[in-house]
C-alpha cells in the first residue's frame, strides 16, 4: 500500500515536471502567444454562431462583428472611451451588494431570492390543512 503511494506521488512529480518544462520550451519560442499586437478587449455572443468583439490593434480600437461566414467591421471607437467603460465595469463589480438589494444575479436561475420565494409558494401549496 505504502509503495503504491509513493508511485503515485512520483508519477505526479513526473508529470509536473514535464509541463513545466513543455510550459518553458513554448514561452521561450513563442508558440501559443499572439504577437501583442492584437488584443481582444470584450466579446459579445450575439446568438449560436455571431458575435461582437472589440478589439485593439496597435493603438485602433474596432468592433467587428463576426459570423461562421464573416468578419465585419461595425464602427472605430476612441480607445479613451472604452478604457473609462472597462474600469467603471470592473468599479461596479468590485463594490459589495447590500443585503436585501438586487445583485447582478438578480431575476437569474441563480437569484436567492427567487427560489426561496418558489419554495415558499410551494410549500403554501402542499401543507395539509
Amino acid at each position: 500500500m505504502t509503495w503504491m503511494i509513493i508511485r503515485l506521488v512520483l508519477s505526479l512529480a513526473f508529470i509536473a515536471a514535464v509541463l513545466w518544462f513543455a510550459a518553458r520550451v513554448a514561452h521561450k519560442r513563442g508558440i501559443g502567444q499572439g504577437s501583442g499586437l492584437i488584443e481582444v478587449v470584450a466579446r459579445q455572443r450575439m446568438g449560436r454562431a455571431s458575435s461582437v468583439s472589440v478589439v485593439r490593434i496597435a493603438g485602433r480600437v474596432l468592433v467587428v462583428g463576426s459570423t461562421e461566414e464573416q468578419v465585419t467591421l461595425l464602427a472605430e471607437v476612441d480607445g479613451d472611451v472604452v478604457e473609462e467603460a472597462i474600469a467603471e465595469r470592473r468599479a461596479a463589480f468590485a463594490q459589495p451588494v447590500p443585503a436585501g438589494a438586487p445583485g447582478v444575479l438578480a431575476g437569474s436561475v441563480f437569484d436567492r431570492t427567487g427560489w426561496t420565494a418558489f419554495v415558499a409558494q410551494l410549500r403554501e401549496r402542499t401543507v395539509r390543512r
